[in-house]
């Protein structure tokens, strides 16, 4: 499972998101793998990185739904903290809705 905000699902929907960045221990996810997300239904993971903040661009930010590179930074830093740059960082990208999910969602 793949939890965002809920003021992140119409960005995702409307396909203005199509990336995050997560901070976790390892890696949890691979490309091809299909990710349940509630309120959503199923994504497709179609890159996964590892990437340290400090090398997030605004294209990253862009497609994660934030205007710019230092507003996606402070985001994750009122999520995380300020020992965000000592962390693992992924970035994910995925596809919403994917095409062979479809009937998972509406039947």
């Amino acid at each position: 499972m793949l939890l965002f905000k809920k003021k992140f699902l119409d960005a995702i929907r409307n396909g203005k998101k199509t990336q995050t960045v997560r901070i976790w221990p390892k890696r949890r996810l691979k490309v091809g793998q299909r990710e349940f997300v509630p309120g959503l239904g199923k994504v497709e993971i179609v890159g996964f990185d590892a990437v340290r903040p400090t090398d997030l661009t605004d294209a990253d930010a862009r497609a994660d739904g934030f205007e710019s590179r230092e507003a996606l930074l402070v985001e994750l830093r009122q999520i995380y903290g300020n020992t965000l740059d000592s962390l693992r960082c992924f970035k994910i990208t995925f596809r919403y809705p994917d095409a062979s999910t479809d009937q998972d969602r509406l039947g």
